[in-house]
């Protein structure tokens, strides 16, 4: 049975637990990923819906469409970027990792759309790497754009 896995934005105010597992936790280097994390990419694992729960500062959530049927989600007062939500019910949320509190307990397992990585960022892991989206994530429903 998974554990109870805790998280929230810079200043405190949006607070969440997750309670189930994590999903096919990625290095996303997509352009929009780095441009909203303003980063060379993101980590992020996927969750179920049913297992994403606030705990405090759900009226401070704010949402932005970032492409048609994906909303990021960020904290009104500090700004931090939260989980990325699909216009599809059936797919799982994107949380950031550097979001998480507690140890989640996976690390990514792959980098993805590496052929938009910023050029000035080196990739210095064993990770594989995708230059695009990898099947075994898009059979799993699992999108790398959270």
């Amino acid at each position: 049975m998974p554990r109870n896995i805790h998280g929230s934005c810079l200043c405190g105010g949006v607070k969440f637990v997750i309670t189930g597992p994590l999903l096919t936790p990625i290095n996303c280097h997509c352009s929009i990923c780095r441009k909203a994390h303003a980063a060379a990419f993101r980590s992020r694992a996927g969750v179920a819906r049913a297992h994403f729960h606030y705990l405090d500062g759900e009226n401070l959530v704010r949402r932005y469409e970032s492409s048609p049927g994906t909303f990021r989600c960020f904290c009104a007062h500090c700004g931090s970027r939260l989980q990325s939500e699909f216009s599809d019910p059936d797919l799982p949320l994107g949380v950031p990792l550097a979001l998480l509190d507690d140890d989640p307990g996976v690390a990514p397992l792959m980098h993805i759309y590496v052929a938009s990585k910023a050029p000035w960022h080196a990739i210095t892991d064993d990770l594989p790497q995708f230059a695009e989206m990898p099947p075994a994530a898009e059979k799993n429903k699992d999108k790398s754009d959270i």
